[in-house]
């Protein structure tokens, strides 16, 4: 992998993290670098469950893995929120 796509691997789940942040229910009490570490995680996640289904090389914008993608973020930012709430109350 080169320098310009581990950059936009950063970018894009960052907006993804973002957007999953924005859809996941309730307060996510999670530092910024960790909604970025999510995003570029569901990402990943989320363009294999595309390809999984075919759906992930398709003309034009990928709306559907796109979605797909938000929605594990959101699930990962839901779950990671109350792991990381946890352990902030026992401290």
């Amino acid at each position: 992998m080169t320098v310009t796509g581990i950059i936009t691997a950063i970018i894009i789940g960052a907006i993804i993290g973002f957007l999953g942040r924005l859809v996941a229910p309730g307060k996510q009490d999670i530092p910024i670098w960790l909604t970025v570490l999510v995003g570029i995680v569901a990402a990943f996640i989320g363009t294999w469950i595309a390809g999984l289904f075919g759906v992930a090389d398709t003309g034009g914008i990928d709306w559907i893995e796109l979605v797909m993608q938000v929605v594990v973020a959101a699930i990962g930012v839901t779950i990671v929120a109350g792991v990381y709430g946890r352990r902030a109350l026992r401290r």
